[in-house]
């Protein structure tokens, strides 16, 4: 298998359930990559000076210099095994996707980042404060390294103009060193062999910056993985036993919900029983088979006394049955049982039926034991069929699938530690 697919999966099962984690993710593979070359990436504002630099940080006119805006992609080039990335310009277009390119050059891609003011602008604006203080807080946590460069100092009237300059950055961003540069004066210093001109540009004192920086990149790109991996961990794990805590305990109330109706139902069918029994517990002849004739239609019979008294003790059967089913919310018949005829969609017609219950069927269905246990799977059945246990099953199987998920996420994170 591919190791890049495998690698891929692995990520896809992070993202799923840490969505928040795809950029450090993509860092992470980033960092991974076998024998990759160290990054230095040029941001700053259009026409700040930041193509020129590099090209003399080089010593080649690679990058492309305008007075226009032409650095709308993300531009680069190896030189002397490191890959040096020309950003977009920070006030780059975000329609046209060169904010993308920007993002992935400065916060992906770049080991190095080397912050680019021209000195002619003075202090720095809004977009760039906010830029600087991202990059300063990186830094700290990942030990990212990013170097500050006012640049276009020759633009300036004297040095005490760039003192003035210098003071107000300062103001904005204290105990921040600023590296001051000419790329002009470096030019004319490498083209007239002129050395004090080339001390001068600032050049090699930021080459000699950048090489201290470049020293320092492995150990910094460890400790980046090890921080990005750990961070993740520990929220995997802090997730996955969350998920689990709650799939715990919507199943301690699914059983205890159930333990409660297998309670109750069991103390109502024994009661139930048990009345029924004493009614039933009667000598002499059952008046309640004896049909009545046309005759006694308007008198009181012993089997219509004797029909009644068995209707009323099974209609308190039915009614302490139902309040049963009602405090556990299983009086209804699930949507696919239902009928047009309201009355008839309850679980006590389901279950018991409409016809006339005379003392043999009140005998089986409560008081002989296999009429109850009848009953009682009868009646859990239903109620396990019930809207609210359904929507706990539900979210009981949504909560399994999000405890899943983290496993399989936290075991991912380990696939790509142990795979580097």
């Amino acid at each position: 298998m591919d190791i890049h697919d495998t690698r891929s999966r692995s990520e896809g099962a992070i993202v799923s359930v840490l969505p928040q984690r795809a950029h450090d993710l993509a860092r992470l593979r980033a960092l991974a990559g076998q024998g990759r070359r160290q990054v230095v990436t040029v941001v700053g504002k259009y026409n700040h000076g930041k193509s020129r630099l590099l090209n003399e940080l080089i010593g080649a006119d690679t990058f492309t210099v305008a007075d226009r805006r032409e650095t709308v992609a993300l531009s680069g080039h190896v030189h002397e095994d490191v890959r040096w990335l020309d950003a977009p310009g920070l006030d780059a277009d975000v329609a046209s996707g060169d904010d993308e390119h920007a993002h992935r050059a400065v916060w992906l891609e770049s080991d190095i980042r080397l912050f680019v003011h021209a000195a002619k602008e003075g202090e720095l604006d809004a977009r760039e404060c906010a830029l600087l203080q991202a990059l300063r807080d990186d830094g700290e946590r990942t030990r990212r390294q990013t170097l500050f460069v006012l640049s276009q100092v020759d633009q300036l009237a004297d040095e005490a103009a760039q003192r003035k300059v210098e003071a107000a950055i300062e103001a904005q961003a204290p105990d921040l060193a600023w590296l001051a540069v000419s790329s002009t004066r470096h030019r004319q210093g490498v083209d007239g062999a002129k050395k004090l001109l080339l001390e001068k540009s600032g050049i090699p004192a930021l080459k000699a910056a950048l090489a201290q920086a470049l020293a320092r990149v492995p150990a910094a790109r460890a400790h980046e993985a090890a921080l990005l991996l750990g961070e993740m961990r520990e929220q995997l794990q802090r997730l996955c036993a969350e998920r689990h805590d709650v799939l715990a305990g919507l199943r301690q109330q699914q059983a205890q919900q159930r333990t409660r109706f297998d309670q109750d139902l069991a103390a109502v069918l024994g009661q139930v029983g048990g009345d029924m029994q004493a009614v039933l517990d009667v000598p002499g002849p059952d008046h309640s088979l004896t049909p009545d004739s046309f005759a006694d239609q308007f008198k009181m019979t012993p089997g219509k006394l004797e029909r009644n008294r068995l209707q009323v003790a099974y209609s308190k059967a039915c009614i302490k049955i139902g309040a049963i089913l009602t405090k556990h919310g299983a009086m209804d018949l699930p949507p696919a049982q239902q009928t047009q005829v309201k009355s008839l969609d309850s679980v006590m017609v389901a279950v018991l039926g409409v016809s006339v219950k005379y003392r043999k069927d009140l005998q089986r269905l409560f008081c002989e034991a296999a009429g109850r246990d009848a009953l009682a799977r009868d009646f859990t059945r239903y109620f396990e069929l019930s809207a609210d246990r359904q929507a706990l099953a539900v979210r009981i199987g949504q909560a399994q699938a999000d405890a899943q998920a983290a496993d399989k996420a936290l075991a991912a994170l380990a696939a790509l530690e142990a795979g580097g």
